[in-house]
This record gives C-alpha cells, structure tokens and sequence, in this order.
C-alpha cells in the first residue's frame, strides 16, 4: 500500500487506515484479529482508534494483539483523549484529564508509546493552550510521537496549529486533524481543509463512505445486519438516508457501474485522492469486507468521473467562504 506523510512532518502512513470504533462491542476478539491481520498484510500501517471507543475495549482488543499477531513496530497507532461520559461535559480537555487519559491508554495498548495522540474534540471551557500543553508533555515525555486534533472547527484548528507553531522547538506542531469527510459530507472544505492545506496539517477523513450509505447498502432499505438497523448506530445513519444523499449514491452506483467496479471503491477512492488528505479511516464489519475495501488500492478515478461526483455532491459555498472577488 502506497505511503504518505501526515501533514508536515516525516511520520509516513498508509493511505488508508483501519478504523476500531466497534472493536469491543460489535467487533470481537476474533474478527479484530482478522481484520488486523489483513490490514497488514494488505500493507495497512495506521491503526486508528480511542479511549473511548468500546469504553476502552477497542484498545483493550488492540493491545492483546500487537506483537503477538503483527509487529508493534510495524503500525501506527493513533488513538484519542478528551471524550467524557458526562450528560453536563461531553469534552474535557484540561491537562490533568488528558495526560491520565493517555496514562490509561498505554496501560490498556500494552505499550510504551502512541505514534500518533490526537485530541478528540475542542473543549470551549479550557484554555486552549492548557491542553495543547498537555500534547507538549505527552511528546516531550517520549509516551507520544507526533500529536493531533480530531473534529475541531477551522478557526479551532487555525488557532490551535498557529499556536504551536509560534515557537518551534518548544511546542510541538500538530501533524494530523480528523474529521468527517465524504461525498456526503463535504463541509470540511469551506475552512478546516484550507486552513489544515495552509498550516501543513494532513487530514484523516473519519467515515469516508458516509457512514456506509455511499455502498449503495440502502438504496432497497434497511439490511438486517448494517448500522442502520442498530439501536446503537441508526441514528448515526440516518440523518444520510434523505432525498439529496440518495442522489449522490445513485451517482456513485452510476460511476461503479461505468468503471465495473463497487459504489464502496469509487467512494473511497474520491476522498483519498482529495486534496489534503492523507488517510481515510475506514471501519468494517468483517475482515471480508475489509479486505474489499483495501483493494481500492488499485484503483484512481478518472477524472471526469472525480468531476461529476464534485458536482453532484457539490456543498452550497457563499459569503465568505468563497473568494470575495467573484460575490
């Protein structure tokens, strides 16, 4: 699988990741080592996961198999702090939670050290510059290799990356943001990508198939066995089954038909060829599935394709987020 820098620094990456959100719930023991061992075999390196992430399961099963199914030092590991369980605090980003946060991973990774640590969400009760200490003291420490953000909006993230990049060689800058991004989801490109293609900030698209829906999967209703007939996950599905998303699907399935390929591939192989993007993280239900989704490998769109997929998903951009030249 080919190779690429996260952002501006020299940590390389598979293009595509493999995404642990259902490890520990949905995703046992056993279907975790499959689908880790085809990842790796498929040439896969980052391995994408959180503290919260099956309530600490995710890492948990991730722990149990590094080095006894595939060398530590053959992946990537990229997990995540600031989540909480609390109706009345959904993020805590103070220095204290995140550096016991990252304590608590290690302890659950079985490792010494995360290659990547990213901050899950902004926090607007702390000071940004208390948790961005905390990514400083995680690097400084050796526990963290390289730092990022996750889901912070394009002011947060120009704030956060300027910040640390005002004094080089004390802070360290960030590498990676990971947001939501597909051909159902393209709101990225008003001001988080700009802002993360200008600070040398690599992307890492989380749900790169619109939460499955860009397969094609619903197109004849719901699947007994997919997220969207999850108590869990159906609303985390839903809000991509309206009249304007069916449109895009139907033309993805059109461009897959064209190519003689899958609605999966040609939707992932948009995001990934995008701009700014480094690696989509992509979560499976099975290594089977997983492995459909490695082989886009092979694949690059052509470019009429990636055109009319643009302007069939195109996002609606206005006052300001467009040059105020053509207003």
């Amino acid at each position: 699988m080919e190779q690429r820098y996260l952002g501006r620094t020299g940590l390389r990456v598979s293009r595509i990741g493999l995404g642990t959100l259902t490890w520990g719930r949905d995703t046992d023991e056993h279907d975790a080592a499959e689908q880790l061992k085809a990842f790796w075999d498929a040439g896969g390196t980052l391995v994408d996961t959180a503290d919260v992430y099956g309530g600490g399961e995710a890492e948990y099963l991730l722990g149990r198999l590094l080095g006894n199914l595939v060398p530590r030092q053959d992946l990537v590991i990229a997990t995540k702090a600031g989540s909480v369980p609390d109706p009345y605090r959904r993020f805590d980003g103070s220095r204290g939670h995140l550096l016991a946060a990252l304590d608590a991973s290690l302890e659950r990774l079985g490792t010494d050290y995360v290659d990547l640590w990213q901050i899950h969400a902004f926090d607007p009760v702390t000071p940004l510059d208390e948790t961005l200490q905390a990514l400083d003291l995680a690097v400084s420490s050796g526990r963290v290799r390289y730092a990022g953000v996750s889901n912070f909006s394009g002011w947060q993230l120009a704030k956060a990356a300027t910040w640390q990049l005002a004094s080089p060689g004390l802070r360290t800058r960030l590498a990676s943001t990971q947001m939501e991004y597909s051909l159902l989801q393209r709101g990225v490109e008003r001001e988080v990508l700009p802002a993360a293609l200008d600070l040398g900030v690599g992307l890492l698209p989380s749900s790169p198939l619109g939460r499955g829906v860009l397969t094609g999967k619903y197109r004849t209703g719901t699947p007994s066995d997919s997220r969207g007939a999850s108590e869990v996950l159906a609303p985390f599905v839903e809000p991509y089954l309206d009249d304007a998303a069916s449109r895009i699907v139907d033309a993805v399935a059109t461009a897959a038909d064209g190519l003689a390929t899958t609605a999966l591939l040609v939707a992932l192989a948009w995001v990934r060829d995008r701009p700014g993007v480094v690696a989509p993280v992509v979560g499976a239900r099975n290594a089977r599935q997983l492995s459909e989704a490695l082989s886009v490998e092979a694949l690059s769109l052509p470019d009429e394709i990636c055109q009319a997929l643009d302007d069939v998903s195109a996002p609606v951009h206005r006052y300001p987020d467009q040059d105020w030249s053509t207003l």
